[in-house]
């Protein structure tokens, strides 16, 4: 407690300064889970990804990231052994977050489209081990974890080669594609306006204190894909294209029309993305100021102060805007070739998938459900679509992301624990 009443400030600050690193990393890897379909199928330029992203991956931080954030970090970690050691409980969190950051930096540099949850999670693990023992983890929950890395992009992966194998059959492989094109885009643009209500429902309005049950959310969600659907049909309506055209044209001229498509759904996800993984950059920031706030008693909730948003959602585009190109590569060009109406079968799938999980409680990574979703479009192509190097590669950092968070962490504990002697 004397810690605490003599350095709250200092431990707000050096708190503050993990937060803006932490959401730094965020942006730098996270941001393409909403881009990197968008910029490897030419429908954005990198330069236009980041700008869109900036903006909306700021709006969702700001305007609906607000939630309270629980101190118990998923349910990983049991708080009881740190209640008699508040102030080990913030440091619990700033040494969570800086490992968990030093991992994101170094994976985005290597264009690695890594877990920024996982990675939190694993440097928290490694600093629980170290400061309380093996009994203070919930080692169930860390095994649904691991699950999760099979399941999740299966998941993303199976509804990324329906839909992708749907737009074949029905307008590609047809003797009529622009035809056909305008009778289906709508529908899919309706599918597209329904999922992507429902992940902004799921993970952006709840942030604002908008709670909506299952029924009138479906309902909302419905009536938005109706509309979407009808101003599509009208829209497609109206382009003027030869449909004397040779087929190749015609391919083209469908492709520009997903490239819309992809834009508008690349915009929801960096909302909803915005929204939903800012706590893991504030959410640590927001228990430390709580505990100081309160004297060292550690509440089940931290209310934000006004300035942590705001904070979140610079470093999350500080980080984009530097160094996020390499992983938006990674994901829109490494893995396999992708076109417009490929990576509209991708975003669709990963959104698809993140509200399947939402409805199930399923735990759920952003980034492996994208790279899924990527991998069953280029698996409908056949395996030869998929640059297997890559792939590799990505396998390999989500595997090694929660030890490699965890020894961070501990290395960082004792180097402090031997400057400071604490």
């Amino acid at each position: 407690m004397d810690i605490i009443a003599s350095y709250g400030s200092v431990l707000v600050i050096i708190a503050a300064l993990v937060g803006f690193f932490m959401a730094y990393g965020i942006g730098a890897n996270d941001v393409a889970n909403a881009m990197g379909t968008s910029v490897g199928s030419k429908a954005l330029t990198i330069k236009q990804a980041i700008l869109i992203a900036m903006v909306f991956e700021f709006a969702g931080a700001y305007l609906a990231g607000g939630e309270v954030t629980s101190t118990i970090r998923k349910g990983i970690i049991d708080a009881t052994p740190f209640m008699d050691l508040p102030e080990s409980h913030g440091t619990w969190y700033d040494l969570g977050a800086f490992a968990a950051g030093v991992w994101l930096l170094l994976a985005s540099y290597l264009g690695w489209p890594v877990s920024t949850t996982h990675s939190i999670i694993g440097a928290i693990i490694g600093f629980a081990l170290v400061a309380v023992g093996s009994e203070a983890i919930q080692w169930g929950k860390v095994t649904g974890i691991v699950g999760s890395w099979i399941v999740t992009p299966a998941i993303s992966g199976f509804i990324a080669y329906l839909v992708f194998m749907s737009a074949q059959k029905l307008i590609f492989d047809t003797d009529e594609p622009l035809k056909n094109a305008k009778r289906f885009v709508p529908v899919y643009m309706g599918l597209a306006g329904f999922v992507m209500a429902l992940v902004t429902i799921k993970k952006g309005l709840k942030h604002v204190g908008l709670q909506m049950g299952n029924v009138e959310g479906f309902a909302l969600a419905i009536g938005i894909a109706v509309l979407v659907g009808f101003i599509g049909k009208l829209a497609i309506g109206r382009l003027n294209i030869d449909p004397s055209a040779d087929k190749k044209m015609q391919f083209n001229n469908v492709e520009k029309v997903f490239a819309v498509l992809m834009v508008m759904t690349a915009c929801c996800m960096a909302f909803a993305h915005g929204s939903n993984d800012v706590a893991n950059a504030i959410g640590p920031l927001a228990a430390v100021v709580s505990i100081v706030e309160h004297n060292g008693e550690i509440a089940k909730k931290a209310a934000l102060a006004w300035w942590i948003l705001p904070l979140g959602g610079f470093g999350i585009v500080a980080g984009l805007a530097i160094l996020g190109k390499r992983v938006i590569k990674t994901i829109g060009e490494g893995i396999t070739h992708l076109t417009p109406s490929r990576g509209f079968a991708a975003e669709l799938a990963a959104a698809s998938t993140v509200v399947i999980a939402s409805g199930t409680g399923l735990p759920i990574s952003t980034t492996q459900t994208l790279v899924g979703a990527v991998l069953g479009v280029g698996m409908a192509r056949g395996i030869a679509a998929l640059n297997m190097g890559v792939v590799r590669n990505i396998v390999v950092s989500w595997v090694i992301t929660l030890p490699v968070g965890a020894a961070l962490s501990i290395v960082i504990f004792y180097i402090l624990r031997l400057a400071f002697g604490v």
